[in-house]
């Protein structure tokens, strides 16, 4: 049997927006992030976006890509932190752990022109730490090789004239036997990393408009930029190809209470429709009962790209969801729960950035009824401090799926607004 890929199992981030000091989120098959409106959910995921976006732009844009499809930024500034009465940061800090054990961080500053530098990275495992900078000599390349038990013999780093390298987003080493760099020697300090920001499925709160037809996009195994683009023909492939998972994703909808059926039609050599179950559930002699995507609820629309990215995913795979629960009734949101669980214990890590408490309470139902292992999950809280810091509170989950107190803008909410409702109806009894 050949080795486990890795995945990424910790990601931290400090000076980036709210997040002025470092915060931590670990990442578990079910890994969910919860908290108000503006209070930093985002904010702990976009680095990781940035760096999505670097590796997949066409043509290399620099140490980081601001504007791209999965995140939007017109200036250095704009993602910087600031705090009230204080200068604005000039270092963006991100640092991801493997499941090998390796940690890698990187680190970027405010250009003095426009756009960031990039101007350093570190790796780091139980046995040995490696960190380089730009413009380091032969001499401090070779150091730092040594000392960090490099797997190259000491012979062969020191035959060769070693340099550091930008590789998009990241740094490296290369060496060759002289300045024209001959038989070159390169060591990727970001290697095991980089497969696993390609293979992350982004999935935006914004999912756009239901379309009467959907471009042709090529499948997998990587979907670069945002997932909602690929939905219409990874159906499409599914479908040719008799993919068992095409009845799963029936299955799944038809479970939330959505439609019984999912079908892509080639409608010429570029474009594809949708057409799903106009009903929730088939009825005998409705198996045609189909219409286009964009004459059923929006809540379809928007769900089912969720529901494809969940049940396209590998184990292993980070499938990030922006507010996965958006549209859908209550109902449907209770049971979205289980098809997050069920991505999860394949071995999906699903990172669900959510406002609903109704998928949090079923997560702990799953919990308790033993259909999901305590282990498998991870909840974050995140609230914003008087001084607009972001603070990161993470919760597990005992066997009976109780993780403590809920944050204020949950359940203590939704019991202010049903006491609001009952004083109101015994005031209005009184006065009559």
């Amino acid at each position: 049997m050949g080795s486990q890929p890795d995945t990424i199992t910790k990601i931290a981030v400090r000076g980036f927006k709210s997040i002025a000091d470092e915060q931590e989120i670990e990442l578990r098959p079910l890994t969910l992030l919860a908290g108000a409106n503006s209070s930093g959910k985002s904010s702990i995921m976009q680095p990781i976006l940035l760096l999505k976006q670097t590796l997949e732009a066409p043509s290399d844009p620099g140490p980081l890509l601001l504007d791209g499809p999965n995140v939007h930024f017109t200036s250095a500034d704009q993602l910087l932190s600031r705090l009230p009465g204080k200068k604005r940061t000039l270092d963006l800090r991100m640092k991801t752990r493997l499941s090998s054990g390796r940690d890698l961080e990187v680190v970027f500053k405010r250009a003095k022109g426009a756009g960031f530098d990039l101007t350093a990275l570190e790796s780091s495992r139980d046995v040995g730490n490696l960190r380089i900078v730009p413009n380091m000599s032969h001499d401090e390349i070779l150091r730092v090789l040594i000392e960090s038990e490099s797997q190259l013999s000491t012979e062969s780093l020191q035959g060769r004239l070693w340099s550091v390298y930008r590789e998009r987003c990241f740094l490296s080493l290369r060496a060759g036997e002289d300045r024209r760099l001959l038989s070159v020697t390169t060591i990727s300090l970001a290697g095991e990393l980089i497969p696993c920001l390609q293979a992350l499925i982004h999935l935006p709160g914004l999912r756009g408009n239901p379309r009467r037809t959907y471009p042709k996009r090529a499948v997998g195994p990587f979907f670069a930029g945002t997932f909602d683009d690929y939905v219409a023909s990874v159906v499409a492939q599914w479908q040719s190809d008799e993919d068992p998972r095409l009845s799963l994703l029936g299955a799944s909808l038809e479970d939330m209470g959505l439609t019984w059926k999912v079908e892509a039609q080639p409608v010429d050599d570029t474009q594809v429709e949708l057409r799903v179950g106009r009903l929730p559930h088939a009825g005998k002699g409705e198996e045609r009962d189909l219409v286009n995507i964009a004459d059923v609820g929006v809540g379809m629309s928007q769900s089912l790209p969720v529901v494809v990215a969940l049940v396209a995913a590998e184990p292993g795979q980070v499938v990030y969801l922006e507010q996965p629960e958006i549209h859908l009734h209550p109902r449907a949101q209770r049971r979205l729960a289980h098809v997050l669980v069920d991505a999860a214990i394949r071995g999906v890590i699903v990172v669900a950035e959510t406002h609903s408490s109704l998928l949090l309470r079923e997560v702990q139902t799953l919990v308790a009824t033993g259909k999901l292992a305590t282990d498998k999950v991870k909840l974050h809280w995140f609230r914003r401090q008087e001084d607009g810091r972001t603070i990161v509170t993470p919760a597990d989950l005992d066997e009976n799926g109780a993780f403590g107190d809920w944050p204020e803008d949950f359940d203590e909410v939704e019991l202010d607004v049903e006491r609001a409702y009952l004083d109101a109806v015994e005031r209005k009894g009184a006065r009559e």
